[in-house]
């Protein structure tokens, strides 16, 4: 009362104050009566009661007086101490939480496998200023969680906080090993051609690290010791039951390159099956476009690919997954063949040696890649083979009714330079050839497709820029047993006009059979640039060691590495 007469002016120098107070709030509508300003000062006194109990922390250094009665204390269920010193109650409660982050908990992922991880490896460490707080609380009787305690639930046993955190960058690290772990991609159903018969599609998944991390915050709070992952599905783009009724009576094109199979090029010749696995028997619907990066996916050694020759800025070099170039130009052969929409298709820097010039796709995970559109108002399915040293591709679908015809012309031909490379390991006064120069093309090509009175013809242009031979000249010691081991790969040549046309309606002058898919027929003339020599004719090259223009067929459809 002593406190709220003052407030209410009562003596002379504060009951100036309360006047000046109930003038200054005067505009503000109610007046400044005794009993308002006794509340506000209870008000006062209670918030300020508050405030100390939020903000208290215990005094280490403080002297406390002993504590005859301490309560039955409980951390994680098992009891602390409370008889000994500070230090043996705080070494038991760090022990507990220690033994607490060590364990497994288990992240249930919906739909799939259950991974087992400490708490400690998904972020989990001790608080140890609080840990040290709660305890000084606890052994302090006049401690504000004391107090609490003896007004609340005297006599119980006390519950002390949980004094753990997790550690944000640990716990996004671990929880973005869970999603390698636990994210996986659709799998879309596809016809297994060889047995007829349709695989079945499988529901893909993602982790939503976010959420997860917000449920393990609240589980290590409770000292839960299960956590369900938040996990997204994701249905396949294509179902069983949307393929099952596919037909596939006819072939609507085919295409074929031929492949080294010695054992040189083993892992080559893997990588085309591995590749051609993921296209054999997919399904595109009428109007969807393909897209090769997509079916087949990253090619490194995570799925299995091994390390081969690949085209690199014109030259040769080791890569993972060398050899899906082939796979992708020839299913763009078929593609071709059976008039589907090429809407992305890239030549390489260099013309291949397996596939003829304007035939060739690259394709690099994940920047370059070749889409197919299905123009159909049927759905297609793609076949692509492995075997026998010839990659054979397909697409498939009722029966076909388009002659297409490929028409190649070679427009201008740009001269390769030569270099020098100095090299200890070739005997002095010897050269070797490390790479065979192949002169720069630029050529056009026309589609015709005919179906029935109907024809449309399409052109378009390739460049394939020049590769640099490269000589290595030696800077070694003499050695008269050193054999030259030159670029294996023969001189390039290109027919100056290559025409090819497939169909139903396509005679084959020789009188064999057609296949499914009708027969195919070339039309060549060489030119000045489809002979074995002519870039010594025409002065691209000298002929010397190691320049030899050994033999292959024709036009560019060797088996080679490239």
């Amino acid at each position: 009362m002593a406190f709220a007469k003052r407030l209410t002016g009562r003596s002379a120098t504060s009951g100036a104050w309360a006047t000046s107070a109930a003038l200054r709030v005067k505009d503000l509508v109610f007046p400044l009566d005794r009993v308002t300003i006794a509340r506000m000062a209870i008000c006062g006194i209670f918030g300020s009661a508050i405030a100390l109990i939020l903000v208290y922390k215990p005094d280490a250094t403080r002297v406390r007086k002993p504590d005859p009665n301490p309560p039955v204390a409980r951390l994680l269920g098992k009891p602390l101490p409370m008889k000994g010193s500070d230090d043996e109650t705080l070494n038991a409660a760090r022990g507990i939480v220690r033994a607490y982050i060590s364990q497994p908990v288990l992240l249930d992922v919906p739909g799939g496998v259950a991974e087992k991880r400490t708490r400690a490896d998904l972020g989990a460490r001790i608080d140890n200023e609080r840990l040290a707080a709660l305890v000084l609380d606890l052994r302090d009787p006049e401690s504000p969680m004391r107090r609490a305690h003896e007004q609340v639930a005297k006599g119980r046993e006390l519950d002390v906080p949980l004094p753990v955190v997790a550690d944000e960058k640990r716990a996004l690290s671990a929880m973005m090993q869970v999603k390698d772990a636990i994210d996986k991609e659709p799998i879309d159903a596809r016809l297994d051609l060889e047995h007829k018969r349709v695989l079945a599609d499988e529901v893909g998944r993602r982790l939503d690290v976010y959420q997860t991390l917000a449920r393990l915050d609240q589980a290590l709070i409770k000292g839960d010791e299960k956590i369900t992952a938040s996990v997204t599905f994701i249905p396949a783009t294509r179902t069983a039951d949307s393929i099952k009724n596919v037909v596939i009576d006819d072939v609507l094109g085919y295409f074929e390159t031929k492949y080294a199979k010695d054992l040189k090029h083993e892992a080559r010749s893997y990588n085309l099956r591995l590749a051609a696995s993921h296209l054999d028997g997919h399904v595109i619907f009428p109007g969807e476009t393909f897209d090769f990066n997509d079916v087949v996916g990253p090619r490194n050694e995570a799925n299995g690919y091994r390390v081969a020759p690949v085209i690199a800025s014109g030259e040769l070099v080791d890569g993972i997954g060398g050899g899906t170039c082939q796979v992708a130009g020839t299913l763009h052969g078929a593609a071709y063949f059976s008039g589907l929409d090429i809407v992305e298709r890239h030549p390489h820097t260099r013309p291949s040696f397996y596939i003829k010039m304007g035939m060739d796709a690259t394709v690099v995970y994940p920047t370059i890649t070749l889409k197919l559109r299905n123009p159909f108002t049927f759905p297609i399915v793609l076949h692509e083979t492995v075997e026998d040293g010839f990659v054979h591709a397909e697409i498939l679908g009722p029966k076909r009714t388009r002659d297409v015809t490929f028409v190649r012309k070679v427009n201008d031909v740009v001269p390769f330079q030569e270099r020098d490379v100095q090299d200890p390991k070739v005997p002095k006064g010897e050269r070797m050839l490390a790479q065979r120069g192949i002169p720069g093309f630029k050529i056009t090509r026309y589609r015709i497709l005919r179906d029935g009175s109907f024809a449309v013809r399409e052109r378009s242009q390739d460049v394939y820029p020049p590769t640099q031979q490269i000589w290595k000249v030696g800077l070694g010691e003499a050695d008269p047993k050193w054999i030259s081991h030159d670029d294996e790969h023969p001189e390039y040549v290109a027919d100056e006009y290559l025409q090819i046309s497939q169909g139903p309606d396509i005679h084959d002058p020789r009188g064999h059979a057609p296949p499914m898919g009708g027969s195919t027929v070339e039309t060549r003339v060489a030119g000045k640039y489809g002979t074995h020599g002519w870039t010594i004719r025409e002065g691209f090259a000298k002929a010397q060691k190691g320049s030899h223009s050994s033999a292959g067929a024709g036009d560019d459809d060797r088996p080679g590495v490239d």
